[in-house]
């Protein structure tokens, strides 16, 4: 069965179109897709409320991986009593999520509480952790979990009926971001491991995905096969920029006029592109994608 899904703008940073949590209309209850962060919390309630639901009326929350822009609220649904379901390997950052605040404040800085909000720990009795092919009965639906790491080692899609909500797994693209855009943060970027989840997702023959940043897309096989391009064609500029010796900070201002250049052809505005770089920074990219490189050199040492 595929479910009527509706799709809530988080307005993160003010911003419209860039961060989705999706309602699942199930036949017993109300699910939700991605709880986004804790600093865009009012937002979803409130959307929740123009469907005449309450944060008590959420039974189930499915999380495609556990960054903050996808699961920073997740806790406080589930001290609300939503059962979260979770990537194994996220699912104790969740219970206790001291290590994944430590991390993202050396990232974030100051800038924490106003990017991300309170990160609250989620109850253990309310938290599954899920491996690949787990199929969650929930509230006469079943969501099953397909493992697509790449852009994260604890990334899962979730697909019920013949529609799928991919996380970050193909990429970046809707709402206020009309192109086709990479996350590919350190640590965990993997050329090898995303190609083989497009493949995955590719043979699921999907009517239509759900990207949390940002909602629905039809054309699903076209999108693959960009987003297929993209990570080599990034992947590639990075490594010819190490090639060169270029420092880090030439390799962020080079990545960042090629993607903007990219955007642009694809009808970018400069208002938008200034939106989408508080979501997806280009030097994230850079390092996360140089990390690869140089581990793989290193392995070959």
């Amino acid at each position: 069965m595929t479910p009527r899904v509706e799709v809530i703008d988080l307005a993160y940073q003010d911003a419209p179109g860039l961060i989705a949590s999706f309602l699942v209309l199930a036949p017993h209850g109300r699910i939700l897709v991605e709880s986004g962060p804790g600093s865009t919390l009012p937002t979803l309630i409130a959307g929740l409320q123009q469907h005449g639901l309450e944060p008590g009326d959420i039974d189930y929350l499915f999380l495609t991986h556990i960054h903050l822009d996808h699961a920073g609220a997740a806790g406080w649904w589930a001290q609300q009593g939503a059962k979260v379901c979770v990537h194994e390997i996220g699912a104790p950052h969740l219970i206790d999520p001291s290590r994944l605040i430590k991390s993202a404040s050396r990232i974030y800085g100051d800038q924490m509480e106003t990017l991300w909000g309170d990160i609250l720990p989620a109850p253990a009795e309310n938290v599954r952790a899920i491996v690949d092919g787990d199929v969650i009965e929930a509230m006469g639906l079943e969501m099953r979990a397909l493992y697509t790491p790449g852009h994260a080692g604890h990334h899962h899609a979730w697909r019920v009926g013949d529609i799928a909500f991919v996380g970050d797994s193909m990429g970046i693209r809707g709402g206020s971001i009309p192109w086709l855009d990479l996350p590919a943060p350190p640590p965990e970027f993997s050329l090898e491991l995303w190609k083989k989840s497009l493949g995955k997702l590719r043979a699921e023959r999907l009517e239509t995905i759900y990207r949390t940043h940002f909602g629905p897309r039809t054309d699903v096989q076209e999108e693959i096969d960009r987003i297929e391009n993209l990570i080599e064609s990034s992947a590639a500029k990075v490594k010819s920029m190490l090639d060169e010796g270029l420092e880090r900070d030439q390799m962020v201002e080079r990545y960042t006029d090629w993607m903007v250049e990219i955007a642009s052809e694809e009808g970018a505005d400069p208002e938008a592109l200034r939106g989408e770089e508080k979501l997806n920074p280009r030097a994230m990219s850079v390092d996360g994608i140089a990390r690869y490189w140089k581990k793989k050199a290193e392995a070959k040492a």
